[in-house]
């Protein structure tokens, strides 16, 4: 909503802000040491070492306080040059700062503090003036945070802030935040019953309700078809392997930290699989092909389970347990251009079903860490040059960025903006020579000679988890008909005139394929409209003395007080037609 980070205004405002809460939070709390308190895309944050002390968010009335009496004695920001030695003189106890003032040359003069009032911090600049010009803030959250990024060390506590230029965009920003409180998935798989957690289960191993079920399996169905028209194979493939499997792909050489620990059985060690692209190099080798048989699409809706840290775990957004929307393609080299192709089509078809439009294209790169990737500087060349042409050629508008390709080859990833704002990958599509030639996989060419096939990772949906909880708070749990858990709710007005009326039409729509529920209970009608809107159910029909009369249905959907009625088999047309078309229905912004 707002990009803090690259405003002119904003920038300076929050840079100061964050300093201006590492007094106020010098001054409420004893032996604190500060480490980095940079502007963010949205705000700052500052980390800090409070020792034996906490920081929640019950404390952050008290932090706020403290903020706004320093702005309002307003002390002037002002800046001064130091040498490395007065830097670590005055910093000698805190050893996150020195940590910085170390990377200095020894005569370096040029190091640069920052002076409120009591308050001095190291800093390259950037301040507004005065604190006085702070007037305009909000604490958001805290969390912690290893310094420098490494679980070996010392976990801070991170307190993020916001600071804006007026009151009207602090308002709009509360606003905001309203709204994704309301939107937010865990919110409302909760409210809504599509998931659960338990701490017997574990952090990131959620459980499907019901109707969770329903959403997922409906996207499983959805996505497998799209697949099998454009010729792809589905298998099924274990979710145990043995570490050795992950040695020869590599994996475990690069993403050993990111899989669960061996299990040791008599003479075996197996692992759970983080990933199922060795699994299919297995299937592919298992026959001989021909170069007339490729390009050879294998499909699979995998299991897969990764570690992520604790403090990473968000809801279905980012979990530890995972089943994907996977496939690779086993192509030659003359066949790469034409099946990535295909993958964007495919990207931008499911897209178009999901009305999904705030996303780009991301071009990710290898980095400089040469122990992170697999070290063939030709072959990366070879694989990112011919990935960047065939974008280039399709027309495909892209950005690049180093440091995010997976270890074996340069990826098309799909950055979304989730309606919290949250930015994810969601769909991918990878390109790799790597892997093949691990396994020494091979096809037979018309000179009868074996040929290693290049292969693309993909996944569309990428996991069931995310694509959800996007979608969840996309459509802010309502779902379209056609993903609906329950799609319509049948509401006889009178229980002992219109029940069996309202049971054939259950009866009815069943046998016509929709998920449909009877809500018959001894309540008043307006309690159980009120339910079924609570529900987020796409259709009510309601049946009274009118629709009895005339074999009519009276609809009413959520979102909208209108009601229409139907003659039921029109009914029945526009509810099939609503539901293979996918339609999105707009909500009436004067409802309920």
């Amino acid at each position: 909503m707002f990009n803090t980070k690259d405003d002119a205004i904003l920038y300076p405002i929050n840079h100061s802000c964050a300093h201006l809460l590492a007094q106020a939070v010098s001054n409420i709390y004893s032996d604190v040491k500060f480490w980095v308190g940079p502007v963010v895309e949205e705000g700052f944050y500052y980390d800090m070492d409070l020792g034996e002390a906490t920081i929640k968010e019950e404390d952050f009335p008290k932090i706020e306080k403290e903020m706004k009496r320093l702005a309002k004695d307003g002390k002037r920001i002002v800046g001064r040059k130091v040498t490395k030695k007065e830097a670590q003189d005055f910093f000698k106890d805190n050893p996150y700062k020195l940590y910085l003032i170390d990377k200095f040359d020894e005569d370096s003069d040029e190091i640069s503090f920052y002076t409120q009032g009591d308050f001095t911090d190291l800093c390259r600049g950037g301040h507004v003036e005065s604190l006085k010009e702070l007037k305009y803030f909000k604490l958001l959250k805290v969390a912690g945070a290893y310094w420098l990024n490494d679980s070996k060390n010392k976990m801070l506590t991170r307190v993020y802030g916001i600071a804006f230029d007026s009151e009207e965009k602090l308002k709009a920003y509360e606003n905001y935040l309203e709204e994704c409180k309301a939107r937010d998935h865990r919110k409302l798989g909760k409210e809504l019953d599509i998931f659960m957690t338990s701490e017997l289960v574990g952090p990131g191993l959620n459980l499907w309700l019901p109707n969770g079920a329903v959403i997922r399996r409906t996207l499983e169905r959805y996505i497998v078809d799209k697949e099998l028209e454009r010729g792809y194979h589905h298998v099924y493939t274990p979710v145990l392997a043995s570490s050795e499997l992950y040695k020869i792909s590599g994996h475990w050489d690069h993403y050993k930290d990111g899989m669960y620990p061996v299990m040791k059985m008599d003479k075996e060690e197996v692992v759970l699989r983080p990933m199922n692209c060795p699994h299919h190099m297995l299937l592919f080798k298992n026959s001989l092909h021909s170069y007339r048989d490729l390009p050879i699409r294998i499909g699979e809706l995998g299991q897969d389970f990764r570690y992520e840290k604790s403090g990473a775990v968000m809801g279905l957004e980012r979990v530890r347990g995972m089943c994907q929307n996977d496939a690779h393609i086993f192509v030659r080299k003359d066949q790469i251009k034409e099946e990535i192709k295909g993958v964007v089509e495919l990207i931008l078809d499911v897209y178009k079903d999901f009305n999904i439009k705030n996303y780009k294209f991301r071009l990710s790169l290898k980095g400089d860490d040469n122990e992170k990737y697999y070290n063939d500087p030709s072959m990366w060349e070879n694989a990112e040059n011919s990935l960047r042409e065939i974008l280039n050629e399709l027309n495909v508008e892209y950005y690049e960025a180093k440091d995010e390709a997976a270890f074996y080859g340069p990826k098309l990833d799909v950055q979304i903006k989730t309606a919290l704002g949250h930015e994810l990958t969601l769909s991918t599509c990878q390109l790799d020579f790597l892997l093949p030639r691990k396994f020494d996989l091979y096809y037979i060419d018309e000179n009868n000679e074996k040929v290693t096939p290049v292969v693309i990772h993909r996944a569309i949906l990428g996991t069931f988890e995310r694509f959800s909880a996007y979608l969840i708070e996309e459509y802010k749990g309502a779902m379209p008909l056609w993903l609906a858990p329950t799609q319509v709710m049948v509401i006889p007005v009178h229980h002992e005139y219109h029940l069996e009326y309202a049971k054939n039409i259950v009866t009815e729509l069943r046998k016509l394929g929709f998920r449909t529920e009877l809500n018959a209970k001894n309540e008043k009608l307006g309690y159980r409209v009120r339910e079924a809107n609570s529900q987020k159910i796409p259709i009510q029909l309601v049946v009274g003395e009118g629709e009895v009369s005339n074999n009519t249905i009276t609809l009413r959907r959520f979102g909208s007080r209108n009601q229409v009625s139907y003659e039921k088999n029109e009914l029945y047309k526009l509810i099939e037609i609503e539901n293979k078309t996918k339609f999105i229905y707009e909500e009436d912004n004067n409802n309920n």
